[in-house]
């Protein structure tokens, strides 16, 4: 709508009130519509939930730090050998470099992302120190591996070792 100037001059022309009005609410609203979809998009994809049962979990904390602590303490170093064969192999020595013989051992394998591929499978001692066992042919890419390595006379003693892998076919 053209409005006549104060002293009669011919109609003005240009920005006027409701036309900030019309570029403020525009703006807004396209701000809410953005925000709206990215609420809903992340909602959809993403629980945010990292632990199944965090309260629980955090109950053992403690008893995890005194558990990593007495490991620290034992000063064993274990190499863990994978193959894409499958054939896993798990050296285990005590600081004075003996071996540490006897032990029950369980590994699992998994891949970083999924739990489609996960397999547990116990070790066997084939020689002082020196245990081995065998799974299913292993793809290429990454793996992670958890040893649990415990003694059947001490039930106190309780070591763990987790290693990333990357298999080459």
């Amino acid at each position: 709508m053209q409005r006549p100037t104060a002293n009669g001059g011919p109609p003005q022309h240009g920005l006027q009130g409701w036309h900030v009005l019309a570029i403020a609410l525009g703006f807004f609203g396209s701000i809410f519509a953005v925000n709206g979809y990215f609420i809903v998009a992340a909602l959809a994809t993403h629980s945010g939930v990292v632990a199944e049962e965090p309260y629980r979990k955090g109950l053992g904390y403690n008893q995890r730090i005194a558990a990593d602590d007495r490991q620290t303490a034992l000063n064993w170093r274990a190499d863990l050998d994978i193959k894409a064969t499958g054939t896993i192999t798990l050296t285990l020595h005590d600081a004075a470099d003996h071996p540490i013989a006897n032990q029950r051992v369980a590994v699992s394998l998994g891949r970083p992302t999924t739990r489609a591929f996960d397999r547990t499978l116990a070790l066997a001692e084939t020689a002082p120190g020196i245990y081995a066992g065998a799974t299913r042919e292993l793809a290429a890419g990454a793996w992670i591996a958890d040893a649990d390595i415990q003694d059947p006379e001490r039930q106190d003693l309780d070591y763990r070792i987790r290693r990333r892998l990357w298999l080459t076919p």
